[in-house]
């Protein structure tokens, strides 16, 4: 191997040491490229020179329009949080269904996809519905480990869901790695990807995960009905009319900031930047009908922008490592390694899946967009039969089974931390691998029927 792919090797595995030691991922990534470039550039296998282009691409990262609609979906998602939207929603949806056996189970999911549209961030959702819908599902007699994994995996759909963050970010990248690939291949009027491309093949998928889980809670309410009895009936609660205008009234609102984000999206009436200031907007509003946001908008802003400058600098620092990686001819070692591997294309896929898998246990989903995306995603999207939009929902499902995936599974924390005492680890554990074993399953699928994720995408954009 030549010495400047050696480097390129050492540099991705110093990078992984240094992660596991609790170093922070956006300092690591960036000191230890700017230490690798040092070292290529005394070893004469580079220049240091090429660091001359990063202010002008950190600046390309810090104006580019398609980022710029995060800091908006972030500030729409926590705002909903804060204004008790959740809360209202479950207490009227556990009583549609509550009278049914594994109905209150159900009408955690239905909210729980609603809250994932509507905040597209995986830890702030779990949060959210740990502290709410974990205590009422043990309070009327629920399974823990029934009630702990249908939280964790309905939490786990904001990463799958748009407007998830996820999407935005794989979108952008995608976008990027799949002109690149087309240009590499001689093709000098590209074709694009982008968000909104992923928002509608994320769709399908989506649903069908949704369905899959409603499955197997009405599979157990049958086979094991202790787990998920029905709710005794409250005599002043309301009925008939009554619930179903209560219903209207706590649902409309949501489903209507939902339907004009994704709408106008979908439809092609606004970028997603556009979209974004819609929810934002609308997530105000809504705030401001319910409790007013006087006392909400200081957090609501601090929050922000803490999520924000976390993500930037996550990515300023995958713009280091991008750089001297393929300044070492990373990219090139990429390429070659993944074209030889046995199974061509499926193995190619597979070792891809597996690897961001894996990593997903001890680096966030946004580090790994960041990091891993721009390296093999060119190489992938030179090979043939690969959809940019299929490939790009392969990998945001891949990344929600690996948030919930035990031990490491992010998704497992977050609720761990707001679990009531009742609720313990092994809880958490067994109650989740059902779940995962239904994401797997659903991997699966699309892998062999891309056409759930590029279906609507075609039907809507060619």
């Amino acid at each position: 191997m030549p010495l400047a792919e050696t480097l390129s090797v050492l540099m991705v595995a110093a990078v992984i040491v240094a992660l596991l030691a609790g170093y922070p991922v956006a300092l690591t990534l960036a000191g230890v490229s700017l230490a690798f470039a040092f070292i290529g550039d005394a070893l004469g296998v580079m220049s240091f020179g090429i660091l001359g282009a990063l202010p002008e691409r950190i600046y390309g990262v810090m104006t580019n329009p398609v980022l710029l609609a995060i800091p908006m979906f972030l500030f729409m998602g926590v705002m909903l949080e804060r204004s008790r939207v959740a809360e209202e929603l479950l207490e009227t949806m556990g009583r549609l269904f509550g009278g049914l056996r594994g109905g209150l189970g159900i009408a955690v999911v239905l909210v729980g996809t609603l809250l994932a549209a509507a905040k597209g961030v995986v830890g702030a959702t779990t949060v959210t519905m740990g502290l709410i819908m974990l205590p009422a599902m043990l309070r009327f007699g629920y399974d823990p480990r029934l009630a702990a994994g249908t939280v964790a995996a309905t939490a786990t759909l904001a990463q799958i869901f748009p407007p998830a963050t996820v999407l935005v970010l794989l979108g952008d990248q995608l976008g990027n790695a799949y002109q690149a690939a087309q240009l590499a291949q001689g093709n000098f009027a590209p074709r694009s990807v982008n968000v909104g491309d992923l928002f509608a093949g994320a769709l399908l998928p989506g649903f069908a995960l949704v369905a899959l889980y409603l499955l197997y809670l009405v599979a157990v309410a049958i086979v094991r009905p202790r787990a998920s009895p029905a709710l005794p009936r409250e005599p002043k609660a309301p009925r008939g009319l009554a619930l179903a205008r209560r219903l209207t009234e706590v649902m409309i609102a949501p489903l209507l900031l939902i339907l004009a984000v994704l709408g106008s999206i979908l439809g092609g009436i606004a970028t997603p930047t556009e979209a974004a200031s819609i929810g934002a907007i609308g997530a105000l509003l809504l705030a401001l009908r319910k409790s007013g946001w006087r006392g909400l908008l200081g957090p609501v802003v601090e929050k922000t922008t803490q999520i924000t400058a976390m993500i930037y600098l996550i990515l300023i620092g995958a713009t280091v490592f991008s750089l001297v990686f393929r300044a070492l001819g990373g990219d090139v070692m990429v390429t070659k390694a993944l074209s030889n591997l046995p199974g061509g294309v499926g193995g190619a896929l597979l070792t891809v899946m597996l690897a961001m898998f894996l990593l997903g246990f001890v680096m966030d989903a946004f580090e790994i967009i960041f990091v891993v995306v721009p390296i093999v995603a060119p190489a992938l999207l030179k090979m043939p039969g690969v959809d940019p939009v299929w490939l790009g929902i392969m990998m945001a499902l891949n990344l929600q089974t690996s948030y919930m995936h035990p031990p490491l599974g992010p998704t497992l924390f977050y609720l761990r931390g707001v679990a009531p005492p009742e609720i313990t680890t092994r809880h958490i554990y067994v109650g989740v691998i059902p779940f995962v074993l239904i994401q797997l399953f659903a991997l699966v699928v699309l892998w062999f029927v891309p056409q759930l994720a590029t279906a609507l995408p075609h039907a809507l954009y060619r």
